[in-house]
């Protein structure tokens, strides 16, 4: 069974398991507290209706009332500001259920807003998150670097970790400002800022329903505004880096399972047996083709020029359509993708397009990176567990992002 098939599998019994603990650590958690608070209010709804002589058919009605009065009791929520509010949460799914359109107009609307909003809105985050964790990765590389670390690249720990503190961070600076304006306790405010910036909304703590905020406190209704868009994208910043390392994953899996495919088929096509190809060696195990400045693994069978043209070009043809929506991992020129198995260079895949020539580019370096030490820009050598791909003078690739 593939490797991606197996792991496939483990994910779904780890959610559908996960899903099991949950649900038996709340009713562990809950259920005593709904029972016990249901006898509480059937007694309280008993002594009232006693008391002002109501019957159940007049009890019920009065509740109605009152719950349709609850939207309003916060102050009006449809003229701009309130409306902007609900915008926002319909298209970062948010959904508190604070509020909700009443008419078939607006019901009708806010379906062909959410369908075009929503995948709008996710990807806005996820380009800016990928952005910022560039950016993030750029920092980080210079700041070793005028530390004098030895080792100046940037590995996925130090991202996940400066990602979590991040959003750790921006929990508490929302948690104090909302307790603040809220009169929450800093621990329901914490709960409100987690609840809404991973989008559950569940609408039990809802911002801006006080004092009618949202007509009297103008400060206070930007701060919340800017703050869930700012920290929906610090979430979604860190969020890609969790999924970047699954993604890379796969397409490990891929190009292994693609280059085992083509090395069948080349040793078909020469009538000898098939060989799995092992693990991809490392820089020290790597040794030159005579006649040519390109590094190839100790061990492998050499199939001579053309079929190794062949071969590489069957592996190209299995992996192209594996794209992710993560620029870091891969690059699109304007008109052709090119995508680099992690033991083959950049300069083997400019050759197979017949694009350069051995001699062209600088022997690749024992980091991997396979160009020059002065050209590696900061950003384009920084490990992502694949090659790294830096700006050459013969070839400009343009970093696409989604």
């Amino acid at each position: 069974m593939k490797r991606q098939n197996i792991r496939t599998l483990a994910l779904i019994i780890c959610t559908f398991s996960y899903l099991l603990i949950g649900a038996s650590v709340f009713d562990a958690l809950e259920s005593k507290q709904e029972n016990s608070q249901k006898r509480q209010l059937d007694q309280r709804k008993f002594e009232l209706m006693r008391k002002y002589n109501l019957t159940r058919t007049g009890f019920d009605e009065l509740e109605k009332v009152v719950l349709q009065l609850k939207p309003h009791k916060s102050g009006v929520q449809w003229k701009f500001a309130g409306s902007f509010y609900f915008a926002i949460t319909v298209i970062t799914t948010i959904g508190y259920g604070h509020a909700a359109p009443s008419t078939d107009a607006g019901k009708a609307f806010c379906m062909c807003y959410a369908l075009l909003g929503i995948p709008l809105t996710l990807v806005m985050f996820q380009s800016v998150g990928e952005r910022i964790n560039t950016f993030v990765r750029f920092l980080l590389h210079k700041t070793k670097k005028c530390l004098g670390l030895r080792h100046t690249e940037v590995s996925m720990a130090n991202m996940v970790t400066i990602g979590f503190f991040a959003c750790i961070s921006t929990l508490c600076v929302g948690a104090v400002a909302f307790s603040h304006y809220e009169g929450w306790s800093f621990f329901h405010a914490y709960y409100y800022c987690f609840i809404t910036l991973t989008t559950i909304g569940f609408g039990d703590y809802v911002a801006l329903q006080k004092d009618n905020a949202l007509q009297n406190n103008p400060n206070y209704v930007a701060f919340s505004f800017v703050y869930i868009l700012t920290g929906l994208t610090v979430i979604g910043a860190f969020l890609n880096l969790v999924v970047l390392r699954f993604l890379t994953m796969n397409a490990e899996d891929e190009r292994r399972d693609a280059q085992q495919r083509a090395l069948s088929r080349e040793k078909k096509h020469r009538g000898g047996p098939a060989t799995a190809p092992g693990p991809a060696p490392s820089p020290v195990q790597r040794h030159r083709h005579p006649g040519s400045g390109i590094a190839a693994p100790v061990g492998r069978l050499d199939p001579g020029p053309e079929a190794r043209r062949r071969g590489l070009r069957d592996v190209y043809a299995e992996v192209l359509h594996f794209q992710t929506m993560c620029s870091c991992l891969w690059y699109r020129s304007r008109e052709k993708m090119v995508v680099l198995p992690q033991d083959l260079s950049f300069t083997e895949a400019l050759m197979e397009q017949g694009e350069v020539s051995p001699g062209d580019f600088f022997d690749p370096g024992v980091s991997g990176c396979v160009c020059s030490p002065h050209q590696c820009s900061a950003i384009s050598c920084m490990s992502t567990d694949l090659h790294s791909i830096a700006p050459f003078s013969l070839c400009t690739l343009r970093r696409s992002s989604v």
